[in-house]
């Protein structure tokens, strides 16, 4: 039997650790099959920043934002070798004296 991931809003949290604090940690661990461990993970959190804490801190990646991120990088690293390439011929041909031709 496969397992489904629960997901828990801020507000759902809350009400949960305000029951667990009314009517004991032990009986609502029991109520809504959560770990003792996970409930004073969410109390803590509560107690440091309020409802603030109990929300998820990650946020989801878009990939091809991320891959249009990698490739901008990438191209910024050519053309920043590139303008370094040019810059050091530039220099060389000042100091060797020679120009090279005008049309």
């Amino acid at each position: 039997m496969k397992k489904e991931k629960r997901v828990f809003t801020p507000e759902h949290r809350e009400s949960i650790l305000k029951e667990a604090s009314r009517e004991g940690k032990t009986e609502t661990c029991r109520k809504y099959n959560l770990s003792p461990s996970l409930l004073r993970k969410w109390q803590h959190k509560y107690e440091n920043s309020g409802l603030a804490g109990l929300s998820n801190r990650y946020k989801r990646v878009d990939h091809q934002a991320r891959e249009t991120e990698l490739e901008n990088e990438r191209l910024k690293r050519i053309v920043a070798k590139q303008a370094l390439e040019l810059e050091v011929m530039a220099e060389l041909l000042k100091k060797t004296g020679v120009h090279p031709m005008k049309k």
